[in-house]
């Protein structure tokens, strides 16, 4: 009878609505037990280098065999919630099967940007979605998905190396600035939206800001195009990097916002500023803007606010439908308090704020990430690991530097270290500036601080270790409001507290 729905069988129901919560969580907040829930203990083998939840797929996969076996598999016979779940099955199936073809085609694109590559099994991949319930369009937007999650996983999980508990965090705060808390919403409302929600990085220098930056960058959405058998924009076109530090202030607005011939002395003919270079579904990254002059801070707000630019020499406007990442080591507090960085810059800049951990942090968590950065510099540096070189490395840094090393210039100052080892044997370090740690004890011999002082300047070294909050509040029993306060009284400078712009941002 025509419009008679079917209902699932009430295990189905219960294994789809699990399986569900799992399939649309963030990848990196996966706790293996919701997975071991679903999977059989003898199916719960996890493949080297792959996540808990590719297990899940023959499982699932099985279940909706069975439902097709007997005529009761496709999206059109269901509704509500129960046609959500089974969509959600029929497209993490779907997205797994063709991994092996994304993989390569990702392996295509990032090493050879143009032209692009017509996709050889976009026409299987949309026939499937077809065949399962998808319309055409509903298909070709999947497909496009596909290709988004796949590049977000691999840039996310595989360009930021670390196991530290700070590293996961980072990976899941990027896997959600691309994607948002809810991939529902996401699928369905932002995912040709993202370039209104602009990102702020912090970190100190050389901790990775422009890698976090890259990942959220070449993870956009790219739309197919089922007429071409092509994604409209290579992996090369969504990501432009400008160090705003690098530039004169009488070259950076031409850089930004390019210029007509004649502008100004100098400017011979045209020219495109990185404003106009940017995709449609691309990603622009500004670092260092904490050094951006308030002109240009007024310049940029209004390409945040109205999505429209002109360059010098000009007064035609042109359109800007990018996303703006932005990322600065300086504490913009500070520089907001000194009337230097614009409040509603600021606030138009970190609809997300994320804070890339120091090196210092992440190995006072996990003290073995040393041995995996090593590993990965090594790899990189003589195109494959070699376990003397990564050796050779190891030993030199154990032998060279005190245990508690602060690495002031984080994974940049390792990257050179390893390369001063390969070439002379030996690592000095960096000359160490005079710390909180030794102004400190120094104060302590000469019996000049109060009880009041003393706790600052614990609860400053703890923060100077951890980099953040709840870590001195858990270790001293303080409330987090209270450890701020202590904080502000210590003598440890603002620069060397690598979470304070983000932990001020949300009141923390």
């Amino acid at each position: 009878m025509a419009g008679t729905r079917l209902q699932l069988e009430a295990d189905e129901r219960q294994f789809l609505a699990a399986a569900s919560d799992v399939i649309m969580a963030n990848p990196f907040e996966i706790d293996r037990r919701q997975v071991a829930a679903l999977v059989p203990a003898s199916a719960l083998a996890i493949p080297n280098g792959h996540h808990a939840l590719t297990t899940l797929f023959p499982v699932l996969l099985a279940r909706l065999d069975r439902l097709s076996q007997r005529n009761a598999g496709s999206l059109t016979q269901y509704a509500g919630e129960e046609r959500q779940w089974l969509a959600d099955a029929r497209l993490f199936c779907g997205y797994h099967r063709f991994l092996p073809e994304l993989d390569r085609l990702i392996d295509q694109e990032s090493t050879q940007p143009r032209p692009l590559t017509p996709v050889a099994f976009a026409d299987e991949a949309l026939a499937l979605l077809r065949e399962q319930g998808f319309d055409q369009t509903e298909a070709v937007r999947y497909f496009g998905l596909f290709y988004q999650l796949r590049r977000a996983y691999r840039f996310i999980d595989g360009a930021l190396i670390g196991s530290s508990p700070c590293m996961q965090q980072l990976r899941r705060a990027l896997w959600n600035n691309v994607f948002g808390c809810d991939m529902r919403v996401y699928e369905r409302y932002l995912w040709n939206r993202m370039e209104d929600f602009s990102t702020l990085i912090l970190g100190e220098t050389g901790s990775g800001k422009g890698s976090a930056a890259a990942a959220i960058g070449r993870s956009v959405f790219i739309p197919f195009d089922p007429a071409s058998h092509r994604f409209q924009h290579g992996i090369a076109d969504t990501f432009i990097a400008v160090n705003l530090a690098e530039f004169p202030e009488s070259l950076i607005e031409s850089e930004l916002f390019g210029h007509r011939k004649g502008a100004f002395t100098g400017a011979v003919e045209d020219h495109q500023g990185v404003f106009a270079r940017c995709s449609p579904y691309g990603s622009l990254f500004l670092d260092e803007i904490g050094d951006a002059s308030l002109g240009v801070q007024i310049k940029l707000l209004r390409v945040l606010q109205e999505r429209a630019f002109t360059p010098v020499g000009s007064h035609k406007p042109q359109r800007f439908s990018g996303r703006v990442i932005a990322a600065t080591h300086q504490a913009l507090a500070e520089l907001r308090q000194q009337g230097k960085f614009r409040p509603d810059f600021f606030y138009r800049l970190c609809s997300d704020t994320i804070t890339v951990p120091s090196l210092r942090q992440r190995l006072a968590e996990t003290p073995a990430e040393l041995d995996l950065l090593v590993d990965a510099l090594v790899a990189r540096l003589l195109g494959s690991s070699r376990s003397e070189a990564v050796e050779l490395v190891l030993t030199a840094l154990h032998r060279d530097l005190p245990a508690d090393y602060p690495w002031p210039g984080n994974v940049r100052e390792l990257e050179q270290a390893a390369r001063r080892i390969l070439l002379t044997g030996r690592y000095a370090g960096e000359p160490a500036a005079p710390t909180a740690s030794d102004a400190f004890w120094q104060q302590m011999q000469a019996g000049t601080l109060d009880a009041r002082s003393v706790l600052a300047q614990y609860c400053a070294l703890l923060y100077q270790r951890c980099g953040n909050y709840e870590h001195v509040a858990r270790q001293t029993g303080l409330d987090r409001r209270t450890v701020r306060k202590y904080l502000s009284r210590s003598i440890l400078p603002q620069q060397q507290m690598p979470g304070s712009d983000a932990d001020r941002q949300h009141g923390q």
